[in-house]
């Protein structure tokens, strides 16, 4: 499986090419802050380009400013379980993984590096590409919630 990360502007760009990979599935990160900025900001349109899309509006935050939103390191990203399924699920389809956020820099790059270090255990090629700086919070919670659910396919 292979695993690339995605900027918006990025894979809008691939996309109006008419250049999006086949046997893909896309995990797309964006923004609720920017709703609020932008009446008319919403998630990347996939359709007709990939039927496998997982959208998570998560705002990218670092543990420190949880609790300025009033979130706790549990209640944040509770849709980590349900990413996880998604990626097993690509995985046992053979399918390769799209990682997309706004910058292509923080929510994509830690997700990816999630699943390259569960899957291979090359997550640190994520973290020592200085064009990337992957989010811890979302980090742990997706390899958290792959280990967990590893660990249920295995029951």
């Amino acid at each position: 499986m292979n695993v690339s990360i995605y900027s918006r502007e990025a894979i809008e760009a691939v996309i109006a090419q008419g250049d999006f990979p086949e046997k893909t599935a896309v995990i797309s990160f964006y923004d609720p802050a920017l709703k609020h900025l932008d009446k008319s900001y919403t998630h990347i349109d996939y359709s007709g380009v990939c039927e496998s899309v997982f959208y998570s509006e998560l705002d990218d935050l670092d543990l420190y400013y949880l609790a300025d939103k009033g979130l706790t390191y549990e209640t944040f990203f509770p849709e980590a379980d349900a990413m996880a399924r998604f990626i097993y699920d690509a995985f046992d389809k053979g399918m390769d993984i799209i990682c997309q956020c706004e910058y292509g820099q923080s929510r994509s790059a830690a997700c990816a590096a999630a699943i390259l270090e569960h899957f291979y255990h090359t997550g640190i090629s994520v973290f020592a590409n200085y064009d990337y700086y992957p989010n811890q919070v979302v980090y742990h919670k997706v390899f958290d919630a792959l280990e967990k659910v590893s660990g249920e396919r295995k029951s």
